[in-house]
């Protein structure tokens, strides 16, 4: 019925026809005109023993391009690229012919691939209040770039065991940054830089992955972009950040998708290699053979989703996380969303960024009224040490994780309200705005171990430490017309904070147009 899904006047017309064909008990042919085709129906006789139950296809210009024969012996023949199933016949007319066997041809490995081109342009400017984290001292750090991101998915070959390929190649070039404005080896990464600090005309990432098909399970092998709440490739920079190893997906039970893998190594968004270990942000480097992930999102209902996942950085940590979220609605144009956020995370192995038990949870309500949500939300870390996650990765599900800020210190609590307007409902589809504010008080690592301890200019560990943070955004997405989809975005966020985080202003301005080519 795909064939007919964007019409729905052409699938009421040959539910239609079903109803009467089989009503009828018709053994011959009957023709409906549909969309300048004509759709042949063929019912046997039940009395017809081994002949054709069912035949189907679309005809033009009175030449049929495909046919189906469907026998009772013998089962489904098919020679066609695209058939419309009787099976919604006989279940709408609640009759009980002879089994109809006719079905969509699966999708095959080039029928079923794809081709797609990204083009991203970014500046970055980040103002170091204080000019510590500039490497020339010049207190700030600036960079315009272009990253072209080419993606090939392949379909599956046919059958119930199907394999296909992925492959990336892609691409980031310096446009403007200066001796000394690029960030040097500090923590700006947007692009690569030499041995002397000064970054690189352009670099490049190349990859792939083969992948196989059983059923309702995906499994990947070699490159990859795993997203979950405990492991996530990052994609705040130029170029997005991957791992290597084996991923896998399923999708068995509605509602329910269940993801696991085992990656042996990462590339950082400005490196164009992969490296072998990984790299926290809060704990740096570290020599773990691998980080394995196991987990699921399921649809409950309507209304309620639920969370649940596991990871291990081996030598490092153990990971769980949960989530829940609630949606209730007041009225036509109101509603209320409710959601939970919760990790804990213990050391493990030979305990590479030390010993550490943290448990950090988030809650946020929102309220939406038409084109207007405002949120409120809370977190707290009510552990001694850094919530950590890796580097550059997006793997922090808290409600307070924000453009710079992760309000994660121990200890730390922190509140945030946000509010966001989309101005399609004032005639404006495809501009949004958003504001946010957060505040986090009582950080304190008296109790932290040395992996995540900040101390003061006196070597005392730093204790009752303040931040806030103050982010503006606006989005624009073109809806129609030759440059449909090209999208502007432009974020600013302004922090401050006391002796464990810096103070800075940061304005981003990203710029992409996607391009479908397969």
């Amino acid at each position: 019925m795909r064939r007919f899904a964007s019409n729905p006047e052409c699938l009421v017309a040959v539910v239609k026809a079903c109803f009467i064909l089989l009503n009828k008990h018709t053994p011959s042919c009957a023709s409906l005109p549909i969309c300048n085709l004509a759709v042949t129906l063929a019912l046997s006789s039940p009395l017809q023993d081994c002949a054709p139950l069912a035949a189907l296809g679309f005809i033009k210009n009175s030449q049929a391009d495909m046919f189906i024969t469907i026998c009772r012996s013998d089962g489904a023949h098919m020679t066609q690229l695209k058939t419309l199933s009787l099976a919604l016949c006989s279940t709408l007319a609640g009759v009980a012919p002879a089994t109809v066997l006719a079905e969509e041809q699966k999708e095959g490995f080039i029928e079923g691939s794809t081709l797609t081109v990204l083009n991203r342009n970014f500046y970055m400017n980040r103002d170091h209040r204080n000019g510590e984290s500039s490497p020339t001292g010049n207190g700030y750090s600036e960079a315009w770039a272009h990253g072209i991101i080419g993606r090939f998915q392949s379909g599956f070959t046919q059958g119930t065991f199907g394999v296909g390929v992925d492959a990336f190649a892609m691409i980031g070039i310096k446009l403007d940054t200066g001796d000394g404005r690029n960030g040097g080896r500090s923590a700006f990464d947007v692009l690569p830089v030499d041995g002397e600090g000064r970054a690189r005309d352009e670099y490049t990432k190349v990859g792939g992955s083969l992948k196989a098909r059983a059923f309702d399970t995906v499994v990947n092998v070699g490159d990859v972009f795993p997203s979950t709440p405990v492991v996530a490739f990052g994609d705040s920079r130029l170029l997005p950040e991957s791992f290597r190893g084996v991923t896998a997906i399923n999708n068995s039970f509605k509602g329910l998708t269940l993801q696991g893998g085992r990656l042996h190594s990462m590339s950082q968004p400005v490196s164009s290699n992969m490296r072998d270990g990984f790299v926290t942000f809060y704990g740096g480097a570290v020599d773990s053979p691998w980080v394995a992930y196991f987990g699921g999102d399921y649809q409950a209902t309507d209304r309620l989703s639920l969370g649940l996942y596991t990871s291990r950085l081996k030598d490092a940590w153990d990971q769980k996380y949960a989530s829940a979220s609630y949606v209730l609605p007041l009225s036509d144009e109101m509603s209320l969303t409710s959601s939970l956020n919760y990790y804990n995370a213990t050391d493990e192995g030979k305990k590479l960024l030390g010993e550490f038990d943290n448990d950090i949870w988030s809650a946020k309500v929102a309220l939406q009224y038409g084109a207007h949500t405002l949120s409120l939300s809370h977190q707290r870390n009510q552990g001694d040490d850094d919530f950590d996650y890796l580097r550059q990765s997006d793997s922090i599900y808290l409600a307070n994780s924000i453009q710079y800020s992760d309000f994660n210190s121990p200890k730390e609590r922190s509140w945030m309200v946000t509010y966001n307007l989309d101005m399609s409902t004032y005639g404006v589809p495809g501009l949004s705005f958003m504001t946010r504010y957060g505040k986090g008080t009582d950080a304190d690592y008296s109790n932290a171990n040395s992996t995540y301890m900040r101390r003061d200019a006196q070597g005392n560990p730093l204790t009752d430490q303040k931040r806030w943070e103050r982010n503006i955004e606006a989005k624009y997405i073109v809806q129609t017309g030759s440059l449909k989809d090209l999208s502007l975005r432009v974020r600013q966020a302004n922090t401050r904070a006391t002796a464990f985080e810096s103070d800075l202003d940061e304005v981003r301005v990203i710029m992409e147009y996607p391009l479908s080519v397969l």
